[in-house]
């Protein structure tokens, strides 16, 4: 059951329409390389479509009627947008799922030191990552910083072509005989991933005089004193946009398309839609890479908050009527896949993996070694998307993420389908998965977007 290349049947007007995504998109990615970026991003784009946020529905006790167009935010780095169908809520959404956090270095909250004249910032790294590949490539710092009197103060350094950039550094090749018989996961350990950010000593300084200079620049620029690190979330990223990759720029290499690439299909599938029967929802969290814990994790509370308070403001509200609206709901959970990569054929099973261009990938079940930790996909409901791709001309693909007992992983899927909803993971295949540069295919990301925008219209 070989899939077509979904490149050979575009026409001229296709091949404008996807051109014309994946630019938005690269520019999503650009502007969007954190959860709290992502979320302004989202925001913007939302309210420009007439969104309106469900605080002030709350605020003006307004009743929400059909086609009205709502979003809520979490703690600024989740989101859901939610467009009212004719149908009764109590009959069950159309959710599209993705994460908008991605792997990456956060910076510690004591972080500043000096060692023989040279200043560091220490990090923890952020979901799974190889230590190594992180290692002598420009990097940028953005996040926030909170100051005791309330403000907050945004940060963004190494984007723009006159901001410097930071580095985490590497033992040359010369004197690396012993690093380099070390297991790959040795080579650099996570207490080496520490970024350099100075060299200059203050004047008239004895002790500790580079870092008193890093601070001095620090409190001119962003009013910072070293305490405040204690209140600050700065991540550490790869510096640089996101670009056209190969000779024929059929494809997209960037920072953190795990999981971006489908929250931004999914948003833009979203603000697209018309007039919906089903109440469609768009739903974008944070923490996917560290297990959908916390506040704004999929396993906190949001969404289900959420769910209510617009049930509420319908006058559809009750604690029965909620339980029937998720349960009755069905969910893509869009999420990336592994691409086959013939440099490591040996890790996939060829009848079961995603291909380049093949278009967006349906993955039944996920988990690792017999299937742990998966959502497993009813088989009616497989063959209920079967239908709506095949009946709106979306190409697709079915896979899962690896051979066997090579390895794994999971996804927001296993969560919402606690609720009772059929729920199967939806997305686009990615090379370098988790690396600081990913790979994607501009069609898969074409045929992503298409495949939501059937999904929201007829499931």
């Amino acid at each position: 059951m070989e899939r077509r290349n979904a490149w050979k049947d575009y026409n001229n007007t296709e091949i404008k329409e996807l051109e014309k995504l994946c630019k938005d998109y690269r520019l999503f990615l650009d502007n969007g390389k954190t959860e709290r970026e992502c979320v302004k991003e989202i925001v913007k784009a939302a309210e420009e479509a007439g969104y309106i946020n469900i605080e002030e529905i709350i605020k003006s006790k307004k009743k929400i009627k059909t086609n009205d167009k709502i979003y809520a935010v979490n703690m600024k780095k989740s989101v859901a947008l939610f467009r009212i169908g004719t149908e009764p809520i109590v009959n069950g959404m159309n959710i599209l799922g993705a994460h908008i956090d991605s792997p990456r270095m956060d910076v510690k909250q004591n972080p500043l030191y000096e060692d023989t004249d040279l200043a560091y910032l220490d990090t923890h790294y952020y979901g799974g990552i190889k230590k190594y590949q992180w290692v002598t490539l420009p990097l940028a710092i953005h996040g926030v910083v909170a100051l005791k009197n309330g403000e907050v103060i945004d940060i963004v350094i190494g984007e723009n072509d006159k901001d410097p950039v930071f580095c985490v550094t590497d033992l040359l090749i010369h004197l690396a005989g012993e690093q380099m018989d070390k297991k790959a996961n040795k080579v650099i350990e996570g207490e080496q991933l520490d970024i350099l950010v100075g060299s200059k000593p203050l004047p008239k300084e004895d002790k500790e005089a580079v870092k008193k200079m890093v601070l001095s620049v620090l409190k001119k620029k962003y009013k910072m004193e070293e305490e405040d690190f204690l209140s600050a979330e700065l991540e550490i990223v790869p510096a640089g946009k996101a670009r056209n990759a190969g000779l024929d720029e059929s494809m997209i290499i960037g920072y953190g398309q795990d999981d971006r690439v489908c929250a931004y299909t999914s948003l833009a599938a979203m603000l697209d839609m018309p007039k919906v029967s089903r109440t469609a929802c768009c739903l974008l969290v944070d923490k996917e890479e560290i297990g959908s814990v916390g506040a704004t994790g999929m396993q906190s509370k949001f969404f289900e908050n959420s769910v209510a308070e617009l049930m509420n403001a319908m006058g559809d509200y009750s604690d029965l009527n909620l339980k029937r609206c998720l349960a009755a709901s069905f969910m893509l959970s869009s999420d990336v896949s592994a691409a086959f990569d013939p440099n490591f054929a040996s890790a996939f099973e060829k009848k079961n993996c995603a291909y380049f261009g093949r278009g967006v990938v349906f993955n039944k079940f996920t988990g690792s070694r017999g299937k742990s930790g998966s959502n497993d996909a009813n088989a009616e409901y497989v063959g209920k998307l079967r239908k709506i791709m095949d009946d709106n001309n979306v190409a697709f693909q079915t896979a899962e993420l690896g051979k066997v007992d090579i390895g794994g992983g999971g996804t927001i899927a296993y969560i919402l389908s606690l609720y009772g909803m059929n729920v199967i993971d939806s997305g686009v295949a990615v090379l370098n998965m988790h690396a600081p540069w990913e790979i994607t295919s501009k069609a898969d990301i074409y045929e992503a977007y298409k495949s939501y925008k059937a999904f929201l219209k007829d499931a």
